[in-house]
């Protein structure tokens, strides 16, 4: 089987360190295709496939825009990784497994224990949408780590949230899709203090604890050679 693309949707921002970095976790540990950037292309990024797209509206609609663009390329694989671009992938993986967050009802009660918002309506939207079509207790797939994507289903349950403006891609494709996969804890490290990464094979982090954090420090020693995907390397 030939290996996946990998699709990062990438907000409008000149350096993304992030980006620089999760390229070069890729390029060392994740077995893939081509890389397509969606949206903004820093300048110092080579070596990757570019898909540029229009940023008018909110950071969701922004990435929902750019995975349909993804989803409708001809040459995008047709199925694909689907990365955000503070994914970092710490040690070696051949074939990326499906995960998932365990029940859409757990994650909501999460999120409602510490604050509100647009991400919290979405994903009460996004449940109650899939409980009208019939999955009664939906499973959450916005997992910081590459999720496996096939383009026709994306585009499918793309159609079938339309409607939604803060709409949980990742967990109504992985539905309506049927999915399935194994439960995990997210791996997103939020905060500057030296705990929280476990030495795991996944990693993600807020731009601060990537700047700032100890988390930051542990990834750029982990990956401090520039790789294929940047200016002046193939």
């Amino acid at each position: 089987m030939d290996a996946l693309d990998i699709v990062v949707p990438v907000r409008e921002q000149p350096v993304n360190e992030q980006l620089r970095y999760a390229l070069r976790s890729w390029a060392a540990n994740l077995a893939h295709g081509r890389v397509w950037i969606v949206g903004y292309r820093p300048s110092w990024a080579d070596g990757v496939r570019h898909i540029p797209t229009r940023q008018a509206g909110t950071k969701y609609a922004n990435t929902t825009f750019a995975v349909r663009a993804a989803c409708e390329h001809p040459e995008v694989s047709d199925r694909f990784l689907l990365v955000n671009d503070d994914f970092f992938v710490m040690h070696p993986v051949e074939e990326m497994p499906v995960l998932h967050r365990g029940p859409v009802r757990q994650v909501e009660a999460y999120y409602a224990a510490r604050a509100s918002g647009l991400y919290l309506r979405g994903m009460r939207e996004t449940r109650d949408l899939l409980v009208g079509l019939g999955h009664r207790d939906p499973l959450s797939y916005e997992l910081h780590v590459p999720l496996p994507v096939e383009k026709a289903g994306m585009l499918k349950a793309l159609d079938v949230g339309r409607h939604l403006d803060v709409l949980h891609k990742r967990t109504l494709y992985g539905n309506l899709a049927g999915l399935g996969g194994t439960e995990t804890r997210d791996v997103k490290i939020l905060h500057r203090a030296p705990h929280g990464y476990d030495g795991g094979v996944f990693l993600s982090t807020m731009p601060d604890s990537f700047a700032a954090g100890h988390v930051g420090q542990h990834i750029r020693r982990a990956f401090p050679k520039p790789c294929r995907y940047e200016t002046g390397r193939r």
